[in-house]
């Protein structure tokens, strides 16, 4: 009876541990399963950043280019009105109706000049980035480049978050073989790091200081 009821024990204390390393092995599963989910929700958040980079940055160049073609021709009408004006000081016995002629002509550089300078979009005259004059493409390159920057700055956590979360997945995986608590405390340690990254990727944009 004795040996009967040590080998019942042996039996139930041997599935009682296959219970709890089943439990384990199913929490652990889950867990690498929404470490899974956030690594690819941080890699397409980094590509996303990337993306926004790239085409910012080429945006913000063809607005500047655009820019430097209207301050060329600002120039050479602010140019052209100014060598008119000395001419006219320069012939004061100029008849009324060719000094009225000049005055004209001045005028119309004068009015090309202030049109670079300023030509708001007639539809939504207040706002800064509609409109083509010099001070309208100004705020348009400086807004591309401040959401260039802000992916930049978002790039770094995304970039650290994907390996973090890789390195999280691995270590979860092997936790399972070898049915190790540590190694998935680790696991999800690692896992907590790169979502708070992630976070400040999509959310902050905050620097990492070591960038």
């Amino acid at each position: 009876m004795e040996v009967k009821e040590a080998a019942d024990k042996i039996r139930e204390t041997i599935e009682e541990e296959r219970a709890v390393d089943e439990h384990f092995r199913r929490r652990a599963a889950v867990a690498i399963g929404v470490m899974a989910m956030l690594l690819a929700i941080a890699s397409l958040s980094g590509e996303r950043a990337s993306t926004e980079i790239v085409n910012s940055n080429i945006q913000a160049s063809d607005i500047w280019a655009f820019y430097q073609a209207k301050n060329i021709r600002q120039t050479a009408n602010q140019l052209a009105a100014e060598e008119l004006e000395l001419v006219q000081v320069s012939q004061p016995g100029l008849s009324p109706a060719a000094r009225a002629a000049f005055q004209k002509r001045i005028a119309g550089y004068r009015k090309e000049v202030q049109r670079f300078e300023n030509e708001p979009d007639p539809a939504d005259p207040g706002n800064l980035l509609k409109g083509v004059g010099k001070k309208q493409l100004t705020a348009q390159a400086r807004a591309l480049e401040e959401k260039r920057d802000h992916a930049r700055r978002q790039l770094p956590s995304f970039e650290f978050a994907q390996a973090l979360f890789q390195l999280g997945i691995v270590l979860g995986s092997v936790s399972i073989v070898a049915t190790s608590r540590p190694l998935l405390g680790l696991a999800l340690a690692l896992g907590a790091v790169a979502m708070l990254l992630m976070l400040n990727g999509l959310f902050f944009g905050l620097e990492l200081p070591l960038i």
